[in-house]
């Protein structure tokens, strides 16, 4: 078992002028450019070794031509992970390309509804689904999470009563739950499957964090009781790629993957990928395991750190290290911060005062509202800044 000290994650990179979302354009989204960013969740690592040799080489080549993403090296790559990692059999033949999660998602959406029909959500969620259906002329239907026991937990009623609904198309499924973590269990995901089949609801699963999952992570395939489903997912999250480009999805029904190729091929004009995105997955898939295991055990020990510090600082917060992701979901409810005007005071000392900028939760929906999302993809020595910055900013506030 590869430990943590066998890679240099402790190692500070320092990402300004490389045309980086989190760190130089930070000031698009909290107004100011020199802010220690823990926003958009992507990490400040190197990736994994077998990654950045196999681009390497590819460069040595010099020529970038036409490429294609159809063939077994990239198709038996993903497959053969899900299988050695997660028991899944996938069929390969049932895998496609596509340029970016959200991107294989809109289509599928766009397939399997009509415009003003409702999608089923898990809420507080990844605030680009809601902007994806929006863009699409479609209707996000809540299901919000309920907190208790330190964890968060479906509304059975809610849910089906839902899913029930004559307008409800498809369940878009956030697995493991951004931001909250959650990673479903079998019982979870199979009662979903049953109030999906049972009320006509096509399964889109989004798994993008499956690899930063701690506890057991179960692909959707495992509890599909038909071929109503896709899975979507990439290396991006996990292997530190989205610049690279590329995603997946295994779509089991036939007509649907023909449908869903046509649009990326004919419609959209997507048919030769980023040969440096699928080279960055064939290789992550077949020599990055041991660099993962060691990752995640240091990114738990991150979250760690956020709970021992906060707690400690607030026992308040009662914050709980998730189930899965790199992102730390803390309610400061407990101390009072529950309401827009509180979050806007605390967002305003954080960013004027402390120069971190850190996700307030509202930006997920209205369930978000009193939580920080703090992305901890990254050394442990920025995690001690972030926290440094952010108990000293809730001492502050909750003093006056």
């Amino acid at each position: 078992m590869p430990t943590t000290e066998s890679f240099e994650f402790d190692r500070v990179v320092d990402r300004h002028g490389t045309y980086c979302t989190q760190w130089d354009y930070v000031a698009d989204r909290f107004g100011h450019a020199d802010l220690l960013p823990f926003t958009i969740s992507d990490m400040d690592v190197e990736t994994a070794p077998c990654i950045r040799q196999a681009l390497a080489r590819r460069l040595e080549h010099g020529v970038f031509g036409y490429s294609r993403w159809n063939h077994d090296d990239f198709k038996g790559a993903v497959s053969d992970w899900f299988a050695r990692r997660y028991g899944s059999r996938l069929d390969p033949e049932s895998l496609v390309y596509g340029p970016s999660v959200i991107y294989v998602i809109a289509q599928l959406v766009s397939l399997w509804s009509a415009p003003g029909e409702g999608v089923l959500v898990h809420t507080p969620a990844y605030d680009a689904f809601g902007n994806m259906l929006a863009a699409n002329d479609r209707v996000l239907l809540s299901c919000p999470l309920i907190k208790g026991e330190g964890s968060y937990h479906i509304d059975w009623a809610s849910f089906e009563q839902q899913a029930a609904r004559p307008d409800c198309r498809v369940l878009l499924l956030c697995s493991p739950h951004n931001p909250t973590g959650r990673v479903w269990t079998r019982d979870e995901l199979g009662r979903m499957a049953d109030i999906c089949q049972r009320h006509g609801v096509k399964v889109i699963s989004d798994d993008i964090h499956m690899d930063m999952s701690f506890a057991r992570y179960l692909p959707w395939s495992e509890v599909a009781p038909d071929d109503g489903w896709a899975l979507v997912s990439s290396g991006s999250k996990s292997f530190n790629i989205p610049a690279l480009g590329g995603a997946y999805a295994f779509i089991a029904n036939a007509a649907a993957r023909a449908a869903y190729l046509q649009r990326l091929k004919a419609g959209h004009g997507l048919s030769s990928p980023p040969i440096l995105g699928v080279l960055a997955h064939i290789s992550a898939y077949r020599d990055g395991g041991a660099w993962l295991d060691a990752l995640k055990a240091y990114l738990h020990g991150n979250l760690v750190q956020v709970a021992a510090r906060l707690n400690a600082a607030f026992p308040a917060i009662d914050y709980r290290v998730p189930e899965g992701t790199y992102l730390a979901w803390i309610d400061l409810s407990g101390l009072g911060i529950d309401s827009t005007e509180r979050m806007d005071v605390l967002q305003r000392l954080l960013v004027e005062k402390y120069r971190v900028a850190i996700m307030r939760g509202d930006t997920y929906g209205p369930e978000g509202k009193g939580y920080l999302r703090l992305n901890v993809g990254c050394p442990r020595s920025k995690v001690d800044k972030g926290l440094d910055a952010l108990i000293g900013a809730l001492t502050e506030l909750l003093r006056d």
